[in-house]
């Protein structure tokens, strides 16, 4: 049965599909495997792949006529025929990749629909903790841990005066977002800093546990989107630097600006 998508679609066929790909990437997480490089040196692993097929041949069987673009699309459709697309889905199967060679559970599996160059609604799953976040702009934002009932999360209101709670990459710490936290420290009594992998920095902030996550680094928009999403429905943005103008999707490269993520009033 073909499903109807937009701003009232039920998202639960859309989770049921993302946790299923999470089971595929737990299954290769508890064995050895082996870590190839793609061409921009990138790692990946027999786990991305296995949840991009399950994840792809999920939303074609469940919505036929909505594009999927993954991070691990074999061919990605060019922008002259991407840019014809009113909603596609955005897939990133194992966001975090570093950090499932680690085995330190801080990586997740991502699905967003974008419509019209928005996100309007994601799903992101983190398969070690078995947390599963989803929302949108006006779905609001929920969180379910361990299979149990969700809870609606929201941004935190505003920082507690003189302090900030700063989520920062495990994994990609430069110089730029190292002189961004100096210059908080400068501001505020009191900077607290948590190192998280993947698109958890961006649901801890819209969980409330974190305000602010500068991403003054090279990201691609199958690593945001999803997240960007339940940021949105929680009561958050994530900005482009300059402008504060909010990230937008299909691009002609598929490539984020540096951007910063942000809880209601950080």
């Amino acid at each position: 049965m073909t499903m109807v998508a937009g701003p009232t679609m039920d998202l639960g066929p859309v989770r049921v599909i993302v946790k299923q790909a999470g089971e595929a990437v737990l299954r290769v997480y508890g064995r050895e495997f082996a870590v190839d490089s793609k061409a921009d040196d990138s790692p990946v692993t027999e786990a991305d792949l296995a949840a991009h097929r399950v994840i792809a041949d999920g939303l074609r069987a469940a919505w036929p006529s909505i594009p999927v673009l993954s991070e691990e699309s074999s061919v990605l459709a060019g922008h002259e025929r991407r840019r014809t697309w009113r909603r596609c889905w955005l897939v990133d199967p194992l966001d975090g990749t570093k950090e499932f060679v680690s085995r330190n559970g801080q990586f997740t599996v991502n699905v967003a629909l974008i419509e019209r160059g928005r996100p309007a609604a994601g799903v992101v799953y983190a398969p070690v903790w078995d947390w599963l976040y989803w929302g949108g702009p006006g779905r609001g934002a929920f969180k379910s841990c361990g299979g149990g009932p969700p809870d609606e999360i929201r941004c935190r209101p505003e920082p507690s005066a003189g302090r900030i709670r700063v989520v920062r990459s495990r994994s990609h710490l430069n110089a730029e977002t190292a002189r961004v936290l100096r210059r908080l420290e400068q501001r505020f009594d009191e900077v607290s800093q948590i190192a998280m992998g993947s698109s958890l920095k961006i649901c801890l902030i819209a969980e409330g546990r974190a305000d602010l996550y500068p991403r003054l680094g090279p990201t691609m928009e199958w690593d945001t989107a999803a997240a960007h999403a339940v940021l949105a429905g929680a009561g958050g943005r994530l900005e482009a630097c300059p402008g504060r103008c909010e990230l937008a999707y299909n691009k002609a490269d598929l490539r984020n600006p540096w951007f910063v993520a942000r809880g209601a009033a950080a």
